[in-house]
């Protein structure tokens, strides 16, 4: 099945799910202050709880699964303090069509107002296909605000059979790198990011795959890594095996490098920077909610549904 790739603000977990089925800053206030001890506790079990179901992962093999839960703990431990509980209502979190053929988890952290970090966006989506099979994706991003003009992290992991998958996993720029080139050899060159995008290609199954949008193509970094990754021998074994034994490394290290070089990173923001930082920011994630969002997310799940994730989701994607 051909999957098509479309982005999360760069590559939104949802728009990515709509787009590979066939054809057929301003945070969320929450519910407590810091004098409200019973009601924050009570929060704080609220999100314990959705926290670990999000982390169940329930329709991916083990070593998808393993890398996902390694890298939420990661950013998430990383930040500790930073981030503030999860407070979508319950029926946003987890949710799924009339039928029960798709269902989503969505486990959106904010960032506290003294963090470089807007939020920090993980789900998983599954969806039975009418040709039989099902489509599954996870995946985990992290938002800056325009306190700092580094690169977001995306991470996605798309699987349509147990022998077919897509990767994307991306620093995609917030900046023109042609005019800001010092952000080229920050991020980018002294890093040496490219490499694993290098290491990853030499493994035989791996291909590159080159999105039929030209606009996903010019929101990507010049170091992204989107693959296309096919067994034929060794069927699902062979993808548990890449998947262990390459892409988790790989991922990994991509998202140590955006902790340690860009989410931590002390950086001077000049205000005509930050203004237009919040201009290509809300650009990009109002033109995914209209154009792909929008228009697929009731086709999965039916309008009442999608309705409320997305009035939702609106919230936290608002510059």
């Amino acid at each position: 099945m051909e999957v098509m790739i479309c982005n999360h603000f760069l590559y939104s977990p949802l728009s990515l799910l709509s787009s590979s089925l066939p054809s057929h800053s301003y945070h969320l206030s929450l519910p407590f202050s810091p004098s409200s001890s019973s009601i924050s506790c009570s929060l704080m079990e609220t999100h314990d709880q959705s926290h670990s179901k999000f982390l169940d992962f329930p329709f991916v093999s083990a070593p998808q699964k393993n890398l996902m839960v390694d890298l939420v703990s990661t950013l998430e431990n990383r930040f500790n303090s930073q981030l503030l509980p999860c407070s979508l209502p319950p029926d946003v979190q987890h949710y799924q069509s009339q039928s029960g053929a798709a269902q989503a988890s969505l486990h959106i952290r904010p960032g506290h107002s003294n963090s470089p970090v807007d939020f920090v966006l993980g789900s998983w989506v599954h969806s039975e296909l009418p040709t039989g099979g099902s489509l599954d994706i996870t995946s985990l991003s992290a938002y800056l605000n325009s306190s700092t003009d580094a690169p977001n992290f995306v991470f996605e992991m798309i699987r349509s059979s147990p022998t077919m998958l897509v990767l994307i996993l991306d620093l995609p720029p917030r900046k023109d790198l042609v005019l800001w080139p010092d952000d080229l050899k920050t991020f980018y060159e002294d890093t040496q990011l490219d490499k694993h995008r290098q290491a990853l290609e030499r493994v035989p199954e791996v291909q590159p795959y080159f999105s039929s949008s030209l606009y996903i193509r010019t929101v990507s970094s010049p170091t992204a890594i989107m693959v296309r990754i096919q067994t034929e021998n060794g069927g699902g074994e062979r993808m548990e095996e890449i998947i262990r034994n390459h892409l988790d490394p790989i991922s990994k290290q991509v998202l140590g490098i955006w902790l340690d070089h860009c989410a931590c990173a002390k950086r001077a923001v000049g205000e005509a920077e930050r203004a237009y930082l919040k201009k290509r920011d809300g650009l990009i994630r109002n033109k995914t909610i209209e154009i792909d969002l929008g228009s697929s997310f009731p086709r999965l799940f039916g309008p009442e549904v999608a309705n409320r994730v997305l009035e939702a989701i609106k919230e936290y994607f608002a510059v």
